[in-house]
């Protein structure tokens, strides 16, 4: 059955998202904030900068008016950078009754925390839309590859089953599969935390380590998000799945993803900004470092790759550096569950 869907956010993953929807056979209405970029979209029907190819179908609407994105619609996808997801909000809530049985589901896209709260993306949003039926789509999944049909695996989570089966419905075809899942809390931190270990992998990239290094990342990053996610309260499972191991190792990996191209750049001797200006994109990682820190010190959990980079990153040290403490830290045992 055919929905009324408003994307916010007109970036390559919302247009990614908008194409897919779209050919899904739903009805589309994105949103960007200025009419100039508006503009810009009707005129190539996509974003020809940052998804260039992606033609979005004729029915796609693009709209700078919240109240037109929003307004009836059966659907609000949140595809916007984390920094600016709750002025976004604000931005939505006029056009929202939470006390109505119609309410839209609001679909959250966005990977990060919020800086200054710590709060996940879903609570962020909850906490200026209270009562709205929200959820996370999550996962492996490039902007590029949607876009050019590859196929693609991502979990949506949900407070109850029938939202997670709704969303689940409205995005699956044949070459973007959909899990569900009740941890939201997982999901997202596994999403968000990914990103600020893909800049350390971009930066032993660019400064010019092999791939034991990347793998040792990839493996001790797993395991610093899921101890900061677990006393968080999410589950395991999430972080052995597509929202945890699966966007980690796609993020470390890929020349898609804008937080391993500044990590990269990062490594080869240039400073935060200038990286993220080479990017031309939002380097989610850069806003999450941070409040990874905080969080990992308010639940009393050690992740030393975290500190790294924002030690890296903000402080002044050296990419030398950050490998060479990493590498002679104090001797333990791998897993602190196994022991003789």
């Amino acid at each position: 059955m055919s929905k009324q869907i408003g994307v916010i956010g007109a970036g390559s993953f919302g247009i990614a998202l908008a194409f897919l929807l779209s050919n899904n056979g739903h009805e589309v209405t994105v949103w960007s904030r200025s009419q100039a970029s508006v503009d810009k979209l009707i005129a190539y029907h996509g974003n020809e900068e940052k998804l260039p190819g992606v033609i979005l179908n004729d029915s796609v609407k693009f709209t700078s008016s919240m109240q037109q994105a929003v307004s009836g619609k059966d659907m609000v996808v949140l595809v916007v950078p984390s920094a600016h997801m709750r002025e976004t909000v604000k931005l939505v809530a006029p056009f929202i009754d939470t006390e109505s049985d119609d309410q839209p589901i609001i679909v959250n896209c966005t990977k990060g925390i919020e800086e200054s709260t710590l709060m996940i993306m879903s609570d962020v949003i909850l906490d200026e839309l209270p009562g709205a039926r929200v959820c996370v789509l999550s996962g492996p999944s490039h902007a590029e590859e949607v876009g050019k049909k590859l196929p693609t695996t991502i979990v949506v989570g949900a407070f109850d089953k029938e939202t997670a089966k709704e969303v689940q419905n409205v995005f699956m075809n044949d070459v973007f599969r959909v899990y569900i899942s009740p941890d939201m809390l997982g999901i997202e931190i596994g999403a968000a935390l990914k990103n600020v270990i893909a800049l350390a992998a971009g930066m032993a990239d660019g400064y010019g380590l092999g791939d034991n290094a990347k793998a040792a990342l990839i493996t001790r990053g797993i395991a610093e998000i899921s101890r900061l996610g677990m006393a968080m309260g999410g589950k395991f499972e999430s972080f052995a799945g597509l929202s945890g191991i699966g966007d980690l190792v796609v993020t470390c990996a890929s020349m898609h993803s804008r937080n391993r191209r500044a990590g990269i750049l990062i490594g080869q001797g240039k400073s935060m900004q200038e990286a993220m200006d080479e990017v031309k994109m939002v380097v989610e990682g850069v806003y999450s470092a941070k409040a990874a820190l905080a969080l990992a010190r308010q639940y009393d959990v050690d992740m030393p790759i975290v500190q790294g980079v924002n030690e890296i990153l903000f402080e002044g040290k050296s990419v030398e550096e950050g490998i060479t403490e990493l590498m002679i830290r104090e001797r333990r045992i791998e897993n602190s569950s196994l022991d003789w």
